[in-house]
C-alpha cells in the first residue's frame, strides 16, 4: 500500500511540475516519466531555432507531460482498484497434515498468485496456539505485507497478531476468528447459525427424533467448532422437536487421526445407547466414519468432512456410516482470504461493514463485508452445502 500511495503522489508531481524522469513502481509512471524526458528535449532543441517555435514547441510538451501524466494516474488508480500487488501474502494455517488446511493453502496460493503476489504458507509444528505465535513472530521478521490465519485459539494470538499490526501487516483470519480488535475482518466459510442449524437437523433426522447423541470436534479451543457446537446447543434449546434429543458428551480429538479414533472408541464404550455422532472437523469425521464401518455399528455419523475422503462412508445402508455431511469447498475459502489478504494491504478494503471488493473468479464476486453476531466484521463465502450418495462420486473427484 505504502508503494502505492508514493507512485500516486509522484505521478501527480510529475504532472504539475513537468518533472522528467521521476521513477514508481508501476510501468505505467515510468513510460510517463520517459515521454516527459523526451518532450522536455525537443522543446529545449526547438528554443535554440526560434522564439516563435518555443512557443509551438513549450505548449506541444506541455500537453504531452499532461496527457502522459494522467494515464499514468489513472493506471496506476486501476492497479489499485483490482488489487494487483506484487507484494509477500502469508497464510498460516492450523496444522501441517490436514487435507482440508492443505486444501485451503491451495486456493491461497492461487490466489495471490493470479494477482501477481508471492505467497507464503508457514505451517506451525502442532496443532497450537504457541506454534502458531512462533510463525506469525517469525512472518514479523520478514516483513510480509499480510498475514491471513486460521487461529487455533481465539484468545491466545493476541499479542502476535498486534504486533503484526503495529508493522504495518494487514491481517485477516479465516476458517477460525480470533477477538475481533486482533485482525481487520473474518473470511467465514459459512454463517455460524446456518452450518449450526444444518448439524442440528441432520442429528435430529438421522436419529428419527429421539435418543442420545454426542459430538466428537477437533480442539477444546478451536473457536470455529466451538461457535458451531454452541449454535447447535442453543437451537436444540429453543425449540421442542428437539427435545427428546439428549447431547451425552462433546469429546476433543484435536484434529488427530489417531486420537479422533481412540475418542470414538471410547463414546461407544461408554455410550451403549447412542445412535449418532456429529463431528465439525475433517480429520475427526474421516476417523469416525472409518471406525463405525469397519466394527458394523448401528451408531450413524454426520457432520463437515472432506468428499474425497468420505466417498465410501457415504451411504443410505447399513453398510456405510455416514448417511450425509457438509462442507463447503476449502479451495474457495483460501482463495476469499488471498484476496481480501491483497485487498487490505494494498487500501481497497479496510475491514468495516459494507464495504465491497472483487474476488477474482470466485462466484460470490464482488463480496460485502457483514457485521456478525460479535459486533465484529465478516465476508461469508457461502452456505453449508450437503453431500450424499447422489452426488458424492462427483465431488470427490473435486476435493
Amino acid at each position: 500500500m505504502k508503494k502505492q500511495v508514493v507512485s500516486v503522489l509522484l505521478t501527480a508531481a510529475m504532472a504539475t511540475g513537468m518533472l522528467a524522469g521521476c521513477g514508481s513502481s508501476t510501468t505505467a509512471t515510468s513510460s510517463a516519466a520517459s515521454s516527459s524526458s523526451t518532450a522536455a528535449a525537443s522543446s529545449t532543441a526547438a528554443a535554440s531555432s526560434s522564439s516563435a517555435d518555443e512557443e509551438s514547441t513549450s505548449s506541444s510538451s506541455t500537453a504531452a507531460v499532461s496527457s502522459a501524466s494522467t494515464e499514468a494516474v489513472k493506471s496506476t488508480s486501476a492497479a489499485a482498484s483490482t488489487g494487483k500487488a506484487d507484494g509477500t501474502y502469508a497464510l498460516v494455517p492450523k496444522s501441517a497434515g490436514n487435507p482440508f488446511n492443505e486444501r485451503e493453502a491451495d486456493g491461497f496460493t492461487q490466489a495471490v498468485e493470479a494477482m501477481g503476489g508471492t505467497a507464503v504458507v508457514n505451517y506451525p509444528d502442532q496443532a497450537t496456539a504457541d506454534a502458531q505465535i512462533t510463525v506469525i513472530q517469525s512472518l514479523i521478521s520478514q516483513g510480509v505485507d499480510s498475514i491471513a490465519v486460521a487461529a487455533n485459539d481465539a484468545n491466545a494470538l493476541s499479542a502476535a497478531l498486534q504486533q503484526a499490526k503495529d508493522a504495518g501487516i494487514a491481517v485477516c483470519t479465516l476458517d477460525s476468528d480470533v477477538n475481533a480488535a486482533d485482525r481487520a475482518v473474518f473470511c467465514n466459510q459459512a454463517g455460524v447459525q446456518e452450518i449450526g442449524q444444518a448439524l442440528m437437523d441432520a442429528v435430529l433426522d438421522i436419529s428419527g427424533g429421539e435418543g442420545q447423541y454426542a459430538i466428537l470436534s477437533a480442539t477444546s479451543q478451536a473457536t470455529n467448532q466451538n461457535a458451531w457446537i454452541d449454535a447447535m446447543k442453543q437451537i436444540a434449546a429453543s425449540d421442542d422437536k428437539y427435545s427428546k434429543l439428549e447431547l451425552v458428551e462433546v469429546a476433543y480429538g484435536d484434529d488427530e487421526p489417531q486420537k479422533s479414533t481412540d475418542q470414538t472408541q471410547a463414546l461407544l464404550t461408554k455410550y451403549p445407547d447412542l445412535k449418532v455422532i456429529c463431528s465439525p472437523t475433517t480429520v475427526g469425521i474421516a476417523a469416525a466414519a472409518k471406525v463405525l464401518q469397519d466394527q458394523g455399528s448401528s451408531v450413524k455419523l454426520t457432520g463437515l468432512g472432506l468428499p474425497s475422503e468420505m466417498k465410501e462412508y457415504i451411504g443410505d445402508d447399513d453398510s456405510h456410516s455416514c448417511p450425509y455431511m457438509f462442507l463447503w469447498n476449502p479451495i474457495d475459502l483460501g482463495k476469499l482470504a488471498g484476496y481480501t489478504s491483497i485487498a487490505l494491504a494494498n487500501g481497497t478494503i479496510t475491514g468495516a461493514e459494507g464495504e465491497t471488493f472483487e474476488a477474482g473468479d470466485l462466484e460470490g464476486s464482488p463480496y460485502t463485508i457483514t457485521a456478525n453476531s460479535d459486533g465484529a466484521t465478516e465476508i461469508i463465502l457461502g452456505q453449508p452445502f450437503k453431500f450424499d450418495p447422489s452426488n458424492i462420486d462427483e465431488w470427490a473427484e473435486v476435493y
